[in-house]
């Protein structure tokens, strides 16, 4: 299976829990330029009354500006990776699998098709668990 695994950089702010929260951070990176590839949002129960929204990308002078300045901030904690290929049955599975036997933990798993193709984004919590998921996604 022929994948392009990549790593990303992902941005992340505190919303709050209310209609407009989310438009509003996402009119600020529009704002700038930005044409984000991935978006999620949600609330955080731990913390009422606040949500957190992850976008990717952020690039260039102009969309860190007004980033930072609309509350984003690098995840720097948050290694990321972007996995796309050719959608077909099991396919989330089978990552999830060589990921699980080569002893990788992920943090989060996003995923989504369209068509013939397939995206997912990996989260992780160490740059070295990182390179070893590259490794294992680009030998499958």
């Amino acid at each position: 299976m022929k994948l392009k695994v990549s790593r990303v950089d992902v941005w992340a702010a505190t919303l709050k829990d209310r209609p407009g929260g989310l438009a509003g951070a996402l009119t600020a990176a529009a704002k700038a330029g930005a044409d984000l590839d991935f978006v999620i949002a949600r609330r955080r129960p731990e913390k009422r009354g606040e949500g957190v929204v992850f976008l990717t990308p952020i690039a260039g002078a102009a969309q860190v500006k007004a980033a930072k300045a609309a509350g984003f901030a690098k995840a720097d904690g948050l290694h990321s990776l972007r996995i796309q290929g050719r959608n077909k049955p099991g396919v989330g599975a089978k990552i999830a699998r060589e990921l699980a036997a080569a002893r990788i933990n992920l943090r989060g798993f996003s995923a989504a098709a369209l068509d013939k193709r397939f995206v997912v984004y990996l989260a992780l919590d160490t740059a070295a668990a990182a390179a070893k998921a590259v490794r294992v996604l680009k030998a499958m």
